[in-house]
């Protein structure tokens, strides 16, 4: 990205970014210099891929001509902290409105690949058409430019993402990866097939620690163009960190922001592991496919009686110091730490332990690495098997694939195994279609396609707003237990409003555990590029890039009736959750005309545009 101001330091169109588009049929590479429309071009991730997606018309996730767009935010590769990110967008194969069309869809991963393919030259790589043939791309920093390379990819199929990983950093110096595991390879069946990420920790240490791309499929539609892996060959350019630059990445490492994730010694909470607590103290952790029983078995899950059987160290990312990551190792006889088995996120371990009926500790992180060897959400996965099992559980005599119920860790692992190698295609299409499937939705917990991550959907009805997945993509997953608002005004002002914004570091490069501020992230572009916007024009285009995607869905054919949640939500009150029932049929339908009240109009105006 560069820039050339002739007075305002404000105008998009003063800045371009580099964009490779790769043609991988015939074999053509096209690498140019993109003027930018617009703020949200300026901006980056999803703000400038959606723009492109909305340029064309796709019926199937699964067809040349739909693309997969691989860009930065414009401080990705700063001296910002966690600048960061990559962002990998298409159209999904798993989300789908009920007319069955594919709706966008962004996934975004941490650590240095994005970096590295910053330092190639390039700001984004558009993969159009399909390889006749499975192939790995090599993007390098050369003399003359970015040069990019197609691999035969003959000897990394069949590995899982550590393994094809190892393969490339033995063969690449100075590099970055992005891979697909067996699960991508066999995206037919699999649509939850996610992109794995190398970070700096697994490339030194040889421990699988990748950082993931993983929402919505785009390790399918990766595995159906045929690119197992992407190679991302540069030196670092680090620039000389400027004070202001300092006292933003102090504010992130030590500020209220980044709190819920650092250690309790630094002053935190230890990390999205946490969750288990505040959610606990109501029975909100989901339990047995999310429906709590109030037995107090989530507690077996806290990591105060997980951490005296095991090793967990702190670790971080690229150049961060809020070492976010909770890796959980062997505990040798003599105290030691042992070999790596797991990272303990919130997500992967109540979904494949508390909320599939497991409560051991060691088999939440078999199940775990498992999911992540074989390149798979483990959101999606973690849910459909929840839904699975439930449903075994209400037809003992006549129960589906393998007949897993709550509790079944041997069966579990036969689901996630099937789902990636093609026996269980049931479970790796997602709940939506297995659910309509066997004609029992009503327990199904997904909205739109994209199954719901650990949190209740009783407590939030929000998850219907949501663009990208209801925690990364709408701020409402918790604000129940923190806030404890039922009110109708409450809720229709946070998803129309505070709740939406958080998708703003899904476009400028940042992770949001870092909590940086908008404030700080307007002196970030200041500083890093020169670009000078106020926080105001900042949070108005994160808004045009929602209220954008709302739109999209629109065009792939989303009406009201896909702005739903799951009918038992209505229908069967759980009487466990530790405060009354409030998302009642007549209380949705009412927040449903207040929200669509403000985005109507405004999608209008996205449409006009």
């Amino acid at each position: 990205m560069r820039t050339s101001f002739n007075g305002s330091h404000s105008e998009p169109r003063a800045v371009v970014y580099a964009r490779a588009t790769i043609g991988l049929a015939s074999r053509d590479v096209r690498v140019e210099d993109v003027p930018c429309r617009n703020l949200e071009d300026v901006l980056g991730g999803f703000g400038r891929s959606f723009q492109i997606l909305a340029e064309r018309t796709i019926t199937h996730a699964f067809t040349p001509d739909n693309p997969l767009i691989i860009n930065t935010g414009v401080l990705t590769a700063s001296n910002v902290m966690t600048g960061l990110r990559t962002y990998f967008s298409a159209y999904s194969p798993l989300k789908v409105s009920n007319k069955g069309l594919p709706a966008a869809m962004w996934s975004a991963g941490s650590c240095k690949f994005g970096p590295k393919l910053k330092w190639t030259g390039l700001d984004e790589v558009i993969l159009e058409g399909r390889a006749d043939a499975p192939v790995y791309l090599v993007i390098r920093h050369t003399e003359q430019g970015p040069g990019i390379t197609f691999e035969p990819a003959g000897d990394l199929l069949g590995l899982t993402c550590h393994e094809k990983i190892m393969w490339l950093r033995d063969r690449y110096a100075d590099a970055h990866f992005a891979a697909i595991g067996p699960a991508g390879e066999r995206y037919e069946d699999c649509y939850m097939a996610s992109v794995a990420l190398s970070t700096e920790n697994q490339l030194r240490s040889g421990d699988d620690k990748c950082r993931w791309a993983g929402r919505g499929g785009m390790g399918a539609v990766m595995g159906y163009k045929r690119v197992l892996a992407i190679v991302a060959q540069a030196p670092d350019r680090i620039t000389k960190l400027k004070p202001e630059i300092r006292d933003i990445n102090k504010a992130a490492s030590t500020g209220p922001g980044s709190r819920k994730f650092r250690e309790k010694d630094k002053g935190g909470l230890g990390g999205t592991w946490s969750n288990y607590e505040p959610l606990e103290k109501f029975h909100f952790v989901p339990q047995n496919n999310f429906r709590p029983t109030g037995d107090g078995k989530p507690e077996l899950m806290f990591r105060e009686h997980v951490q005296p059987q095991f090793i967990v160290k702190a670790e971080s990312c690229f150049r961060c110091g809020i070492n976010c990551h909770k890796n959980v190792y062997e505990k040798n006889a003599d105290g030691t730490r042992g070999a790596f088995l797991a990272k303990f996120d919130y997500e992967p371990v109540n979904l494949l332990s508390t909320n599939i009926g497991i409560h051991d500790p060691r088999k939440a992180a078999t199940l775990i690495s498992l999911v992540d060897r074989l390149g798979m959400d483990n959101i999606s996965l973690g849910t459909t098997i929840s839904y699975v099992m439930d449903y075994n559980e209400r037809h003992p005599d006549a129960p589906i694939l393998n007949g897993a119920t709550f509790g079944d860790f041997d069966k579990a692992r036969e689901l996630i195994e099937g789902a990636a190698t093609g026996r269980f295609p049931e479970v790796g299409r997602g709940v939506k279609r297995l659910s309509e499937q066997v004609r029992e939705t009503g327990y199904a917990m997904h909205c739109k396609g994209l199954e719901f991550p650990a949190y209740q959907p009783d407590t939030n009805p929000g998850y219907p707003w949501a663009i990208a997945g209801g925690h990364m993509s709408m701020a409402t997953y918790m604000a129940l237990a923190l806030e404890g608002n039922t009110s109708l005004d409450y809720w229709a002002s946070l998803i129309t409003g505070r709740g939406l914004l958080f998708v703003r570091d899904d476009l400028v490069g940042l992770c949001k555990f870092a909590g940086i501020t908008a404030d700080h992230a307007v002196e970030g572009l200041k500083h890093e590029i020169g670009f000078e916007v106020t926080s105001a024009e900042l949070l108005a285009a994160v808004r045009r890039s929602f209220v954008r995607a709302l739109w999209l869905e629109r065009k792939q054919g989303y009406d009201r009736s896909d702005y739903t949640l799951p009918s038992e939500v209505f229908d069967r009150p759980n009487p466990n959750l530790g405060v009354p029932p409030f998302v009642t049929r007549e209380f949705f339908s009412q927040l449903s005309d207040r929200v669509w009240a403000v985005f109507d109009r405004e999608i209008d105006e996205i449409a006009k545009a």
